[in-house]
This record gives C-alpha cells, structure tokens and sequence, in this order.
C-alpha cells in the first residue's frame, strides 16, 4: 500500500475592501489546518491602487505557503451594480494571479460552499466558523472573510477529492 500523498488547497474569498484566504492541507480524506487570514485594502484609495494591493497580497500568500491548487468563491449578483462590478474585479484578480502562479483553479458558489460545510446552503456566517472550527481543529479563524475563505478550501478538497477518486476508479489507479 502506498502512502497518501498530501494536496495544499488555497480557498479564496475574494472582496474589495477584504479578501479572506484560508490554507488547508488535504491527505486522503483528512483536512489539516494551515494558515488563514485577509487582505485589507484603503476604501480612501483609487480602485487601481486597492487592485494592486490585492494581486500583491495574493501572490505573497501563495509564495509564503507554496498552494498546489486554489479554490475561488464566485460572485453573485446584488442590488448594487456598482459593488457588483467592483466585486467581480476582486474576484478577476484573485483568479488571475493564482492562474498566472500556475495552480489549478476551481469556482465555488457560496450555496455550495456552505451546503458542502454547513450542510444547508442557507447557513449564516456563525455556521459557517462554527463548522470550520469543527473540521480543522487548531483553526482560530481570524476573521470571518478568513473563515469563509477556509470554508471555500475545504469545499474545494471535498469536491476535488471526490473528482480524484471516479477517475482514478476509472483508471485503476489505486492510491
């Protein structure tokens, strides 16, 4: 029998004024704790310059833990369209850099996210730490874009996870 090999996972929640990120690590079925925290930028500043900070943040999250795949929560429309547009901004740059770095990227609904956390896709943000907590022990979730941004990781190895194990099924690929 042969070793599992451990997967990093990088979850994103991508927002403007607060991007959260997660780090997991995933062996098998277990999911570990790496690192969690945000990204803040300036709301006095110009959009280039918050975008900017982002991308720059981004990049020294995926350099300082070393991520072989990222998982990026999608966008839902809202009623504001000016904060929509801003918000699929931050969402382009979190999806350009962890593609430009050369990770594999998956898009997550938050329904699905949650649904795969929480169990119900209608979970509020309480839920959703509270599960995180309960799935990484060791995690103390800085804040709640960091815990949602832990929240989408552990939806991503769920998923992937599952993906891995029909085609190696299909292959014959025995891990």
């Amino acid at each position: 029998m042969t070793a599992l090999s451990t997967i990093r996972v990088l979850g994103l929640d991508p927002g403007l004024r607060h991007t959260g990120w997660g780090v997991i690590d995933v062996t098998g079925n277990r999911l570990s704790f790496v690192a969690d925290g945000a990204i803040h930028t300036n709301e006095k500043q110009d959009l280039s310059r918050r975008l900017e900070v982002l991308h720059d943040g981004i990049l020294d999250v995926i350099r300082a833990w070393t991520p072989d795949e990222a998982a990026v929560e999608e966008t839902l429309a809202n009623k504001n369209p000016s904060s929509t547009l801003k918000l699929g901004m931050a969402r382009g740059i979190a999806l350009l850099v962890t593609a430009r770095a050369g990770l594999p990227v998956e898009q997550y609904l938050p329904m699905i996210v949650k649904k795969s956390v929480v169990g119900t896709g209608h979970a509020d943000k309480a839920q959703v730490q509270h599960m995180v907590r309960m799935l990484l022990p060791g995690s103390q979730t800085t804040s709640a874009d960091a815990a949602d941004a832990l929240a989408v990781a552990i939806c991503h190895a769920h998923t992937a996870g599952t993906k891995r194990r029909v085609l190696d099924g299909m292959l014959g690929v025995r891990r």
